[in-house]
């Protein structure tokens, strides 16, 4: 009998991961697009879009640009402060008009409502262009959803109804454009939209240039890019294309003249972007470039060229963080070292984690908030300038001048707004809202005699740094007989020299109620920002009333959000005062 063959072990057959659902990516796309739109959907607060809006309307039903300024009666007064301030000023005027008509045009077509929602969209779409770009590097669904929201974190910042989105989604799409190398021929008449609609278009010009970079590299490496003739003739007629704008190049040189202006320089979007205490720029600054440090023989040239070049814009000047939430996290994800599956319960429990989120903003009141913040405004001062026709010089805070133009012109042209263009008025401006004394130059009451100023609205305070403007205050004194005070609610307070007839003036005392009710408004609505409180506290301990000075400090100490050891003792002090 033959000997049996000898049995052979069945082969091991390795088992495979349980898939996801078809169905589940695009939920997970869908909550997140839901998610973000909700996060950056917050209410109209900032003071430029109103007078984003009052020059697209200017634009769009005069047919022309607002040059000369029709706004404001002090652009054009006194000289020069420093070299080139008159080009500068005419740029400020020109360089995002069609922004301004499109801005218009929504607000016209869906109120408040289309103005969030627009936003909401433009920076839901740059961060979807980041996680689109992260995908088609590293292939990766859940390294590109990531990538997105890492963008987010940073596009937090800008949730502002601007121009500058704009420009920051032109921006992603020429990455996009360049990195998938399809629709490249787009790209010229895109930099003629974007040069007027921004001043920034040559921030557009970096992709262009490190992707024209890294071809000439790999080229003298011996491996040249199949592309390449048509990657220089686009970005050539890119870059010729953005000239057609009233301004032509003068953008890219403008920023020099920025630098001499000290009006400029104190706006906090201006200043040196600090890298402690740590922030979500800083966190992807330094996680972007460790990932190129990690992958350096294998990183691109154009990575290398392009966080390089965004780093330091970002840390240059606040208002260019942006940038480093549109590279870093593309790097991140295109060189971190991992490459495992993720299971099936840890994607089911992303789309739960997605959905939580946009539920608890939801829950918040802070999603979806389709209104303007009118709280921050004059809302109801402007409906009693207008009710009255009055339309005499005015002087009015910086903060309000937006609003005031939004509301007032043509009847009322305002003394100062965000636009910030005529730097010599702004000093004035500062000495007068401080009610300055003579020491080193005309006082603040010579000054407002000089303007001939016959109302004045203004609130209360710079409420980032919780400094009373002491004007209101200087006027409240009933000794003093020149300005009578005609209107006090919770956003302002409007004086006049000559009341208009039927308008009974309230005793100028009840400026000071004006701004208590200010800075506790204030407070109801931003915890995060209570020193008014403090700043109304050392206002009634200067003028000697006590009991007020105790409560307010007494207020701000409850309020605080970090240590104030000389507050402490200011406090101490008061209560030890009779």
């Amino acid at each position: 009998m033959p000997p049996r063959a000898a049995s052979r072990p069945a082969p091991i057959v390795k088992k495979q991961p349980a898939a996801a659902p078809r169905w589940l990516r695009p939920l997970i796309l869908a909550l997140s697009a839901f998610a973000l739109m909700g996060w950056f959907s917050t209410e109209v607060s900032d003071p430029d879009t109103w007078w984003l809006l009052k020059s697209g309307q200017y634009i769009w039903q005069n047919h022309k640009l607002p040059v000369p300024d029709p706004f404001a009666y002090t652009t054009y007064m006194g000289k020069p402060a420093f070299p080139g301030e008159e080009h500068m000023r005419d740029f400020d005027l020109t360089h995002e008009w069609l922004s301004e008509v499109v801005f218009y045009l929504v607000y016209t077509a869906g109120g408040f409502a289309g103005l969030v929602l627009l936003r909401a969209a433009l920076l839901t779409g740059f961060c979807g262009i980041v996680g689109l770009v992260a995908f088609h590097r590293s292939k990766g669904f859940y390294r590109a959803l990531g990538a997105a929201f890492l963008a987010a974190s940073i596009a937090d910042k800008f949730r502002s109804d601007r121009p500058f989105l704009i420009g920051f989604l032109l921006l992603a799409l020429v990455m996009a454009a360049l990195e998938y190398r399809r629709w490249l021929w787009l790209l010229p008449p895109m930099f003629v939209v974007w040069a007027n609609m921004h001043g920034g278009f040559f921030l557009g010009w970096a992709p262009l240039g490190a992707y024209c970079a890294e071809a000439l590299f790999l080229r003298w490496r011996g491996r040249p890019v199949a592309d390449e003739r048509r990657l220089w003739m686009v970005s050539a007629a890119c870059i010729l294309a953005s000239g057609l704008n009233p301004n032509g190049f003068r953008a890219a040189t403008i920023l020099s003249t920025y630098r001499h202006s000290a009006l400029q320089g104190s706006l906090w979007e201006w200043q040196h972007t600090a890298l402690w205490p740590p922030e979500m720029f800083g966190v992807l600054l330094f996680a972007g470039a460790a990932a190129l440090l990690w992958a350096r023989s294998k990183a691109r040239v154009s990575d290398w060229l392009l966080f390089l070049a965004f780093a330091a814009a970002g840390i240059y000047v606040v208002r260019n963080v942006i940038l480093i939430g549109l590279i870093a996290p593309i790097v991140i994800a295109s060189y971190i070292p991992w490459k495992r599956a993720v299971p099936v319960l840890a994607q089911f429990l992303v789309a739960i984690l997605v959905l939580a989120g946009a539920g608890a903003q939801i829950a918040r009141g802070s999603a979806f908030q389709f209104r303007a913040a009118e709280w921050r405004y004059p809302a109801r001062a402007a409906d009693f300038l207008l009710a009255h026709n009055v339309s005499g010089p005015m002087f009015n805070t910086y903060g309000y001048g937006g609003y005031l133009m939004w509301r007032l012109w043509p009847h009322e042209r305002v003394f100062i707004d965000g636009r910030a263009l005529n730097e010599s008025v702004f000093l004035d401006y500062r000495r007068m809202a401080s009610n300055a004394d003579s020491t080193g130059g005309k006082s603040g009451e010579e000054l407002i005699d000089q303007y001939g100023i016959q109302v004045i609205v203004m609130d209360g305070f710079e409420f980032t740094s919780g400094e009373p403007y002491l004007l209101p205050a200087a006027l409240s004194d009933p000794s003093q007989k020149e300005w009578k005070l005609v209107y006090q609610d919770a956003q302002a307070v409007v004086f006049m020299r000559h009341p208009p007839p039927g308008v009974e003036p309230l005793h100028s005392l009840e400026a000071l109620t004006s701004m208590e009710s200010q800075c506790a408004e204030h407070i109801q609505h931003l915890p995060g920002q209570p020193r008014c409180a403090r700043g109304l506290g050392d206002l009634f301990a200067r003028i000697g009333d006590t009991a007020r000075a105790r409560r307010w400090i007494a207020f701000y100490l409850e309020h605080r959000i970090e240590a104030d050891p000389k507050a402490d003792t200011i406090y101490r002090r008061l209560l030890a005062t009779p």
